[in-house]
């Protein structure tokens, strides 16, 4: 775990205190082994300028966060370790104060003359509000984090958390659900009170923590039906609050479709956009569910969810990246096994090989999430028929081809142009039933007739 080096501690310990704190502190009581976060320091006793000027000689020091107390510092090579550079956030002790509501406006006093405690005391919950002191190796501990900790609760620090900082609500629910830790009674209530204030947190904030709740928490439905019973997730997930109750009649399903949702995600892999695309795949069932007399039918649901997924992605200010592959597995949740291996290699070329093995795992958590006892022997059995393909190596998309467009201009005389990209797409349709016309000249001679016939 990337932490300052021991020569700069002692020079700042000689001009005033430093604390280890946040984070590292408490994953540290909560499993001593391999504390998730990384150290970030409070310095008592030093002015910020002559801290600057100290940790100058030391690295580098970027001002952005001065206004509000804190420093980023990068040690120079001779001072960390490990192959990469770590930047740090140095802090001096700060008091807050909102002036608005859902921490838009708040005044921040920061002084090197405060104590620790002082500090402490501004800070979301218990757990968090802990340091350690470098000089004494001792925890300091005034609102009894390492207590709750031990009790599992998390605990606001004191009654207006909520108000100054609405996405605190959020926060705790994701420690809750990470951590495996219930909500104390008082911080339960005082999230329902002020469950509608999430509602002026900025979209990337929010996004954040679903991220960590996602990829940190091995059962994240823990937070998520925690944001249904506080009334937080309407605010943020309307969409997905309204697959609360839709039963799911029929042969096929245990749960109604939030409950097989979260399941879904419980099982599979901590990866974000996996963990997204299950919370989503059946997202738009409540639209599509019509009752039959065997029980009820969704049809379409898989790609009217990608839709849906994809706008509320874009809401939360997702990455191109993140969005473009969820609403993939989304779209093509519904896959089916029983193909041939043309099916198999059309298959791949329609989700890509950098997807294909993430939708056989969507489906295997989908299986196991209709709570019917189901195995995913048929999942395993199609993978290895998917990776037999694969080991193959037949061509699966356009760069696979062994001819390009150049190719196709040089031997036709074309111009560049819509019409290339037709022949293209028509060489890749006849090789991924065919994988043994991917030969240069069969590839062109077969162009030569699809050219004929458009004439």
């Amino acid at each position: 775990m990337p932490k300052i080096n021991d020569l700069i501690i002692v020079e700042i310990l000689k001009r005033g205190k430093v604390y280890e704190v946040g984070g590292i502190v408490r994953d540290r009581i909560i499993s001593p082994v391999l504390p998730d976060e990384d150290a970030d320091y409070l310095v008592t006793g030093i002015p910020m300028d002559d801290l600057i000027e100290l940790l100058k000689d030391y690295g580098k020091v970027d001002l952005v966060g001065k206004s509000f107390g804190v420093i980023k510092f990068t040690p120079s090579k001779k001072f960390f370790t490990g192959d990469v550079a770590k930047t740090f956030d140095v802090a001096l002790p700060r008091k807050e104060y909102s002036t608005g509501v859902g921490h838009k406006d708040f005044r921040v006093e920061f002084d090197h003359k405060l104590k620790v405690e002082d500090d402490l005391a501004r800070r979301d919950f218990t757990i968090n509000s802990m340091a350690f002191d470098l000089s004494t190796k001792k925890l300091v501990d005034p609102l009894g984090g390492k207590k709750d900790i031990r009790k599992g609760l998390i605990r606001i620090t004191y009654p207006n958390s909520f108000l100054d900082d609405p996405l605190r609500m959020l926060r705790g629910i994701q420690f809750s659900a990470r951590f495996e830790f219930e909500l104390e009674k008082v911080t339960f209530k005082k999230m329902c009170e002020n469950a509608e204030l999430i509602k002026t947190v900025s979209p990337e904030r929010i996004q954040l923590e679903l991220n960590k709740l996602l990829t940190r928490a091995k059962i994240p439905s823990i937070g998520f039906r925690l944001m249904h019973k506080t009334g937080i997730l309407k605010h943020i997930l309307p969409e997905f609050e309204a697959c609360v109750g839709i039963s799911q009649p029929g042969g096929y399903h245990s749960y109604d479709v939030f409950e097989h949702s979260l399941v879904t995600m419980d099982n599979t892999p901590m990866e974000l956009a996996l963990r997204l695309a299950s919370l989503f795949h059946d997202i738009s069932k409540p639209q599509c569910r019509a009752l039959t007399s065997e029980g009820a039918t969704f049809y379409g649901h898989e790609k009217k969810g990608a839709l849906v997924t994809q706008n509320i992605l874009l809401r939360l200010r997702y990455s191109n990246e993140i969005i473009s592959k969820v609403k993939l597995l989304v779209e093509k949740h519904m896959f089916t096994t029983g193909v041939t291996d043309k099916g198999v290699r059309r298959l791949i070329n329609r989700v890509g090989e950098e997807n294909i093995f993430d939708l056989l795992e969507l489906r295997r958590a989908d299986i196991i999430a209709q709570g019917k006892n189901g195995n995913a022997y048929e999942i395993d059995e199609f993978e290895k028929r998917i990776r037999a393909e694969i080991e193959k190596k037949p061509p699966f998309g356009l760069k696979d081809l062994k001819v390009n467009g150049s190719d196709i201009m040089k031997n036709f005389g074309l111009s560049p142009g819509p019409l290339v990209g037709k022949i293209l797409n028509h060489l890749l349709d006849k090789v991924l039933d065919y994988p043994e016309l991917n030969q240069k000249d069969m590839l062109l001679e077969e162009a030569k007739k699809f050219l004929k016939e458009k004439k």
